[in-house]
C-alpha cells in the first residue's frame, strides 16, 4: 500500500517539475523575445526619427541651395534688370543701378548672411560686388587667378556640385578660410568670351553649420561634400566623419540608414545626399545612447512570468491527475498479478498509450496463466510417466536373487544359453531400476539395448538381426535419456517384424546434424499408413501390456519434449509392406 501511495505522487511531482521547467523555459524565451522586440522597436523608432530629422534638414538646405542657384541664374540671364533703363552713355547710372539690383538680389534671397560674395563682371562696363564681405578693386584678380575659376566657368547648372575651396580674398579669410564657389558666364553678352563677363557666387559653409547646430547638441549631425570633405561635424568629431562620408558615398544611394560599428561601438547612420550639389547630410546614432524604459521591460517580463507560471502549474496539475489515475490502476492490476490473480481487467484498457499498456498487461497475464496451466499439465504428465515406469519395474531384490540362483544352476549344468540369457536379463533389470529420466551416453544406451536384444532373440529364435552404425566415435559420448531406444526397437519387433512372418533387419543409425543428435531405428516389417503415422504419437494411452518396459512411442516423444523442448522429439516415416523408420532428434551434448 505504501508503494501505491508513493509512486503516483512521485509521478505527479515529476510531471509538475518537468512542466514547470518547460514553462520557465518558454517564459524566458518569450521574455527575451519581448525584450528584443521592444529594443528593436525602440531602435526602429529612433532610426525613423533620425531619418525624419535628416530629411527635414535636407529639404531645408536643398531649398537654400536652390535659392542660391536661382540667384546665380538671375544674375547671368536677366539683362533687363541691369541695363534696360540706361544707355551706354549713362554708364555711371547704369553701374549704380546694377549694384543696387545686385544687393537687392542678396537681400531678397533670405540667405544674405551666408552669401559671402556676389560678384558681377563685365569687361566693357563694370565689376560689381555685394554680400556679407566688403569687396575691393583687387578682388577681380583674386577670383580669376583661383585654380577652380576656369573649370567652373564652363559647368552646366546640373553640374553645380558644392565642394570646399580656399577663400581667395585676403579680407575675411581668417573667419571663413573656405567657401563654396559658383561661376557662370553672362549669357546675354553675345560675342564675348566667357571669362570677360561672368557672375561669381561665394557661399559661406556657415549655411550648413548653423542649420545643423539649430537642432541642438543632442544630435551627432554631419555635413560633407561629394569629395568626402567634412563641412561641419560635432565637437571633436568622435566618429571620423570623413571615413563615414566615404562609406556612404560609395553606397550609391540617395538616402536611407545603415548599421555600422565605429570605434568598436554599434551605431545607426541615417543619411541624405542631394543629387546635384552632392552635399551629404547624416546623423550618427549610437545604439547605446538609445534610452530603453527599463521599468516597462521589467513589468512586462514579470507579467509574462506570472501568467506563464500560473497557467503552467494549472495545466501540470490537470495533466498529472489525468495521467496519474490510469497509471494507479495499472499499478493496482500489477499488484494483483504479483499475488496470483491473472484475470483480465477491462478497466485498464483504452485507446491511448496507457490503455495500450493496460491491454498488453491483460494479454501478458493471460499468457502467464496459460503458461502456468501448461507447466502444471506437463508436470502432471511427467509424474504419470514416472508412475508408469515405477509400475513397470519388478521388485529388484527378489528378481536379482532368483535370477542369480538360475544362473548358478545353469552354470553347474553347463548350459551357456541360459547363462547368457539370465545375465542379460539381470543387467537389463538393474539398469531399469536405476531411474527413469536419467541421462546416459549413447554407448551405455546401446549396451542396455544389446541386453534387451539378446533376450528377444532367444524368444523369437533368431527371427531378426540388429545393424548399428554410428557416424563418428565421439558420438558414443553424446548424452541421451535412458530407455529411449529400447521402446523403439521393441515397437519394430512386435508391430513390424513379427506380423510380417519373415526374417527382419533392424537398422540403427546415429549421426550429428547442425548441433542436433539424430538416431533412427528402421525395420523392414509391415509398415504403416500415413494416417497411422499421424495418430501414433498423439495416442498417449497406447501402451501394450506385453511390452517389456510398458512405454509406448507417444510416451517417449513426450519425455523428449518435456526435457528438451517442443522442437525436439520423434518423427515417423513408413511405407506399407516396405519399412518403418522412427527418428529421434535431441540436442547434441557430448561428455568431454
Amino acid at each position: 500500500m505504501k508503494t501505491q501511495a508513493y509512486i503516483p505522487k512521485t509521478f505527479q511531482r515529476k510531471i509538475i517539475l518537468y512542466n514547470l521547467i518547460i514553462v520557465i523555459a518558454i517564459a524566458s524565451v518569450i521574455s527575451y523575445y519581448n525584450f528584443t522586440s521592444y529594443k528593436n522597436d525602440t531602435i526602429e523608432i529612433e532610426t525613423r526619427n533620425s531619418q525624419n530629422t535628416i530629411q527635414l534638414l535636407a529639404e531645408r538646405l536643398d531649398l537654400a541651395y536652390q535659392e542660391m542657384i536661382n540667384l546665380l541664374l538671375n544674375c547671368s540671364e536677366r539683362q533687363s534688370q541691369f541695363f534696360s533703363s540706361y544707355s551706354i552713355s549713362d554708364s555711371s547710372y547704369m553701374e549704380l543701378n546694377a549694384s543696387k539690383v545686385l544687393k537687392d538680389y542678396c537681400a531678397i534671397s533670405g540667405y544674405s548672411e551666408y552669401i559671402f560674395r556676389l560678384s558681377l563682371y563685365d569687361k566693357d562696363r563694370f565689376f560689381l560686388q555685394a554680400g556679407s564681405l566688403a569687396g575691393s578693386s583687387t578682388d577681380l584678380e583674386y577670383i580669376m587667378s583661383s585654380p577652380w575659376f576656369q573649370e567652373r566657368l564652363y559647368l552646366n547648372t546640373n553640374q553645380y556640385t558644392l565642394t570646399l575651396v580656399d577663400n581667395p580674398f585676403p579680407i575675411g579669410k581668417g573667419s571663413t578660410p573656405q567657401i563654396f564657389s559658383l561661376v557662370r558666364p553672362l549669357n546675354y553678352r553675345y560675342g564675348q568670351a566667357p571669362e570677360d563677363s561672368w557672375v561669381f557666387l561665394a557661399i559661406s559653409p556657415r549655411l550648413y553649420t548653423d542649420a545643423l547646430q539649430s537642432l541642438g547638441g543632442n544630435h551627432l549631425l554631419y555635413a560633407a561634400c561629394a569629395d568626402n570633405a567634412v563641412i561641419t561635424a560635432p565637437d571633436g568629431d568622435p566618429f571620423d566623419g570623413e571615413a563615414v562620408a566615404s562609406y556612404l558615398n560609395d553606397l550609391g544611394k540617395s538616402d536611407g540608414s545603415v548599421r555600422l560599428t565605429l570605434n568598436q561601438e554599434p551605431v545607426i547612420v541615417s543619411y541624405h545626399k542631394h543629387s546635384v550639389s552632392g552635399i551629404l547630410l547624416f546623423e550618427i546614432l549610437p545604439i547605446s545612447s538609445i534610452v530603453i524604459d527599463q521599468q516597462v521591460v521589467v513589468r512586462t517580463i514579470a507579467i509574462i512570468f506570472f501568467f506563464c507560471l500560473v497557467i503552467g502549474l494549472g495545466l501540470s496539475y490537470l495533466i498529472s491527475r489525468q495521467l496519474g489515475r490510469p497509471i494507479l490502476r495499472l499499478i493496482n492490476r500489477l499488484d494483483l498479478i504479483a499475488k496470483g490473480d491473472f484475470s483480465p481487467d477491462p478497466a485498464i484498457e483504452s485507446n491511448d498509450e496507457i490503455g495500450i499498456i493496460g491491454r498488453h498487461i491483460n494479454q501478458m497475464s493471460g499468457q502467464i496463466n496459460a503458461l502456468i496451466d501448461t507447466r502444471i499439465q506437463g508436470e502432471k504428465e511427467k509424474k504419470d510417466l514416472e508412475l508408469k515406469m515405477l509400475q513397470a519395474q519388478i521388485n529388484p531384490h527378489f528378481l536379482y536373487n532368483t535370477l542369480d540362483s538360475i544362473k548358478w544352476i545353469a552354470t553347474i549344468q553347463k548350459n551357456s544359453g541360459i547363462v547368457q540369457t539370465v545375465t542379460s536379463l539381470s543387467s537389463l533389470l538393474k539398469n531399469m531400476a536405476k531411474g527413469f529420466n536419467e541421462k546416459v551416453t549413447l554407448q551405455q544406451e546401446l549396451d542396455f539395448l544389446n541386453d534387451y536384444v539378446i533376450i528377444e532373440k532367444v524368444r523369437y529364435v533368431e527371427m531378426f538381426d540388429i545393424d548399428i552404425q554410428v557416424d563418428s566415435p565421439e558420438l558414443y559420448q553424446a548424452q541421451i535419456i535412458k530407455l529411449t531406444l529400447q521402446p523403439l526397437v521393441e515397437n519394430a519387433i512386435f508391430n513390424g517384424i513379427e506380423p510380417s512372418g519373415r526374417m527382419g533387419i533392424i537398422q540403427i543409425h546415429a549421426w550429428a546434424e547442425n548441433s542436433v543428435l539424430k538416431v533412427s531405428v528402421r525395420d523392414n516389417g509391415i509398415g504403416m499408413s500415413e494416417e497411422q503415422c499421424r495418430k501414433i504419437l498423439t495416442d498417449t494411452a497406447r501402451v501394450t501390456r506385453s511390452t517389456m518396459s510398458g512405454i509406448g512411442l507417444p510416451n517417449v516423444d513426450r519425455r523428449i519434449k518435456l526435457v528438451y523442448g517442443d522442437q525436439y522429439g520423434l518423427t515417423i516415416t513408413s511405407e506399407l509392406d516396405q519399412y518403418t523408420q522412427i527418428t529421434i532428434s535431441i540436442p547434441l551434448e557430448i561428455i568431454q
